[in-house]
């Protein structure tokens, strides 16, 4: 297979990339509807990444050191729901990372960056008793050719903010997604992130992407590790 490289664009802490593009970049080469992707070590930026099939899982690596495997997924837990369109615009204003953010630089939603997502999710309405956020993301021309692999990171930092990365500087660890349908360039889309459970230094989340009607286009599932900040500086 053709080498896997995140370009610096895409970073989520300064020195690495972003988890859910990465995790989408290389889980867009596995063939199959739901993909399962295990990060081992913080992505190198623009850095090939040679890839290798074998035992039914695709894995990046690094001069032989894994850095991130694929593998067919599933999804085991309820869709997060959306919100409308207004009321997700308007949690942004209570997005925690305005007040403190451990990653400014990251591409999806740190506010540091004038040429990221700038996806800021806001806190909404519980659903079943767990925390959820929201926030609207417009897609522009700057992805249309990666667009996949965005989404999947569009799919990543709301589920850390359900999952508390205010209080506690936390890493992607495991993503799972599935995207049915892919984003249209120019139109206002709903993410919606799930807080599920804290075991530890671990910590589960969820997360949707809803167009303006509604519609689900894609979900996720993901497994967030707590890391001492100073090592992702």
């Amino acid at each position: 297979m053709p080498d896997l490289l995140v370009p610096r664009r895409f970073c989520g802490p300064p020195s690495s990339g972003n988890g859910g593009y990465t995790a989408g970049a290389l889980g867009t080469r596995v063939d199959a509807a739901t993909v399962s992707v295990s990060l081992l070590a913080p992505p190198p930026l623009d850095t090939p990444m040679g890839v290798d099939v074998s035992g039914g899982k695709t894995v990046a690596s690094v001069d032989g050191r894994p850095i991130a495997r694929a593998e067919t997924g599933d999804l085991d837990g309820p869709t997060v729901d959306s919100v409308p369109v207004d009321e997700a615009r308007a949690a942004e204003a209570s997005y925690a990372g305005l007040t403190a953010h451990p990653f400014p630089t990251c591409f999806v939603c740190g506010t540091g960056r004038d040429d990221g997502l700038r996806i800021f999710p806001g806190p909404v309405a519980d659903q079943d008793g767990r925390p959820r956020v929201a926030g609207t993301w417009t897609p522009d021309e700057t992805v249309a050719d990666d667009l996949l692999a965005v989404t999947w990171s569009a799919l990543d930092c709301t589920g850390g903010w359900a999952g508390g990365l205010a209080e506690r500087t936390m890493v992607l660890a495991r993503m799972t997604a599935r995207v049915d349908a892919l984003p249209r360039v120019g139109d206002e889309h709903v993410v919606v992130g799930l807080g599920r459970r804290t075991e530890g230094r671990k910590t589960f989340t969820a997360a949707a992407l809803h167009d303006a009607s509604g519609r689900l286009l894609g979900r996720a599932e993901h497994l967030w590790i707590a890391v001492d900040p100073a090592a992702f500086a």
